[in-house]
C-alpha cells in the first residue's frame, strides 16, 4: 500500500514535470541552489587553507548566487497562498530587489576574474576534479542554453521564472570561467604563465560582458513586462 502511494505520488510529479514549465524552473532551481552552496563552501575552504584569493572571491560569488535563488525560491513558495494579483505585485518587487542584487553579482566578478586572467590561482586540484568539473560545466551551458530558448516559447509570463533561467545561464557561463583556469592550471609548465596571458585575459573579457550584457537585458526585458502587466490606475 505504501509502495503503491509513493509511486503514485512520483508519477504525479513526472506528470506535473512535463506539462509544467514553471514547475520545471523551480525544481531545477531548488537543486541548483544546493549545488551552488556546496561549492561556495568548497572555494571558501580553498581560499582559507591555501590562502587563495581567487578561491575567496569566487565563494563569495557563489554565496551571492546563493542568495538571489533563495530569495526568488522563497517568495515563489509564499505566493503559494495569495491571490493573482498579490502575487504579480510580490513577484515585481521581488524582481526589483534581486535584479540589484544580479548587479552586485556582476561587480563581484570582476576581481576573480583578473586574479583569473593573470593566472593567480595557486590551488592545483589536479586532473580528476577538472574532468568532473568539464563534465559538470558542460552539463549546465547546454541545458541553460536550451531552456533559455524553451522559455521564449513559454506562456508563464512570470517575471522570477525568466529570472531564475537567466540566473541558471550566468552560473554556466561562470562555471567555464571555472573550468577555463583550472584546465590551464593542471596543464601549464612554469614557464608558459606569459604565453596563457592574453588567451585566458580575452576569454575572461568575453565572458563577463555576456554576463553583463544578459543581465542588462534580463533587467530591461522585466521591468517592460512589468509595465505590460500593471493594472491600469
Amino acid at each position: 500500500m505504501v509502495d503503491q502511494s509513493i509511486r503514485g505520488r512520483l508519477r504525479r510529479t513526472v506528470e506535473r514535470w512535463r506539462r509544467d514549465y514553471s514547475f520545471q524552473t523551480m525544481a531545477g532551481a531548488c537543486v541548483s541552489f544546493c549545488v551552488t552552496l556546496l561549492f561556495a563552501f568548497y572555494h571558501g575552504y580553498l581560499g582559507l587553507c591555501f590562502s587563495s584569493a581567487w578561491h575567496k572571491n569566487i565563494g563569495i560569488f557563489y554565496l551571492l548566487l546563493t542568495a538571489i535563488r533563495g530569495c526568488v525560491l522563497l517568495s515563489e513558495k509564499r505566493n503559494t497562498s495569495r491571490p493573482e494579483e498579490m502575487r504579480r505585485v510580490c513577484r515585481r518587487r521581488i524582481f526589483l530587489i534581486s535584479s540589484l542584487m544580479l548587479l552586485l553579482l556582476d561587480l563581484s566578478l570582476i576581481t576573480p576574474i583578473v586574479l583569473m586572467a593573470l593566472l593567480a590561482k595557486p590551488t592545483n586540484i589536479g586532473i580528476h576534479p577538472a574532468i568532473a568539473m568539464a563534465t559538470y560545466t558542460t552539463y549546465k551551458i547546454i541545458a541553460a542554453s536550451l531552456h533559455i530558448h524553451k522559455q521564449k516559447r513559454a506562456p508563464h509570463q512570470n517575471l522570477l521564472i525568466s529570472e531564475l533561467r537567466v540566473i541558471n545561464f550566468i552560473d554556466a557561463l561562470v562555471s567555464i570561467l571555472t573550468l577555463q583556469s583550472t584546465l590551464i592550471l593542471v596543464n601549464q609548465e612554469s614557464s608558459d604563465t606569459s604565453s596563457m596571458l592574453p588567451l585566458t585575459a580575452s576569454s575572461s573579457a568575453v565572458i563577463y560582458s555576456i554576463i553583463v550584457i544578459t543581465t542588462l537585458c534580463m533587467l530591461r526585458n522585466g521591468m517592460a513586462e512589468s509595465k505590460a502587466t500593471r493594472p491600469e490606475p
